[in-house]
């Protein structure tokens, strides 16, 4: 034992060294080289912008910014344990390329239909799936699910404030629904909560697959060429697509999928690359409607909306609901309700499906 803590020692220090041996102008990375990746706990004191992890080799301090991937993370609650992946900055800080979560709990039924939306701040008392939310009214327990819409706000920290739609769960726990930062919605931005969620929640044993959609995709039947080659993915109401709906040629997924009894691959979530929230501000008094088709064009971020006037360019950071589909592709005929944002953009608001 004592020649293995003398080893990982040395080790530690030999890399120290080797980093202040690095001539200057090769101090300055790319997020995506990274350097090492640790595992630990998080510590109390850790914020959106600074990440404090106990690990046995000590604490250490790694800084978060809007490059870093959250997806499979996005809770930062005191002795969560956690994977970062680290890079670093031209700041001389570690920078977090990606954070990975050493658990994930599977959800429960939860009544969609019925939902009310909170305001309040992380308690330190939140842990693993439980957040514990400190509001006007009082103390409410609110669980997690790996479900749960969080394209409104980059990770949960303690002390901080968040807009929380929220339904009852079969487990008779308020289960949040969609999560955003508080200062988003006071700005007068909207809060993501973004319709249909999946019927009911698939429990089976997934396998994580990214790809770009084929021409062939349909509303119902996802083609997703991977590295292995083309895979028919079927879409049902099991699916949780809130993360990934826009489904035009040569958009790059990521697909949780199971087979289903019919033998065809069913996907249990989708999710795609996404900008963070919009720092514009939207005019909610005047609203127009407008109906046209999906263009191939459109991504996660842009909808391309084609209409009888021509093409409209529709930013999708601030989609507050959507109805009567659950995917888009191609060809499809959406009724849109938008609004102007300070940014001379207009942001698609409500989405309906023909």
């Amino acid at each position: 034992m004592k020649r293995e803590r003398i080893a990982s020692v040395c080790m530690a220090v030999c890399l120290v060294l080797g980093m202040f041996m690095i001539p200057i102008n090769e101090l300055t990375v790319q997020a995506a080289e990274v350097i090492a990746t640790v595992q630990g706990t998080v510590s109390s004191g850790t914020t959106s912008e600074l990440l404090k992890l106990s690990t046995k080799e000590g604490n250490m301090e790694i800084k978060l910014d809007s490059g870093t991937d959250t997806s499979a993370c996005k809770i930062l609650l005191p002795g969560q344990n956690i994977s970062v992946s680290v890079a670093r900055g031209s700041d001389e800080y570690l920078h977090a390329v990606k954070i990975t979560s050493g658990t994930q709990t599977a959800g429960v039924t939860v009544d969609s239909s019925n939902t009310s939306t909170i305001s309040g701040t992380i308690s330190d008392k939140s842990k693993d799936d439980l957040l514990y939310v400190n509001t006007a009214q009082g103390e409410m327990q609110i669980k997690m699910d790996v479900t749960t819409n969080m394209s409104g706000c980059s990770v949960l920290v303690v002390g901080k404030s968040y807009s929380i739609c929220c339904a009852r769960g079969a487990d008779a726990y308020m289960h949040a629904v969609s999560i955003s930062d508080s200062s988003q919605v006071a700005a007068g931005k909207t809060a993501s909560t973004i319709t249909p969620a999946p019927a009911s929640y698939v429990n089976d044993a997934t396998t994580s697959v990214s790809g770009t959609v084929t021409e062939n995709t349909k509303e119902n039947l996802l083609y997703l060429s991977t590295k292995d080659g083309e895979m028919q993915i079927v879409i049902d109401n099991n699916t949780d697509s809130r993360s990934g709906m826009v489904l035009t040629p040569g958009n790059k997924l990521t697909v949780s999928v199971y087979r289903g009894t019919d033998a065809y691959m069913h996907a249990a979530y989708i999710s795609a690359s996404k900008n963070g929230p919009s720092s514009a501000t939207v005019d909610m008094k005047s609203m127009p409607t407008v109906t046209g088709t999906v263009g191939s064009k459109s991504n996660e971020n842009v909808l391309y909306l084609s209409t009888a006037q021509g093409e409209m360019e529709l930013k999708l950071d601030m989609v507050r609901s959507v109805t009567g589909c659950k995917v888009f592709v191609s060809g499809k005929k959406l009724t849109v309700v938008c609004a102007r944002g300070s940014d001379a953009y207009m942001h698609a608001i409500d989405i309906t499906g023909a």
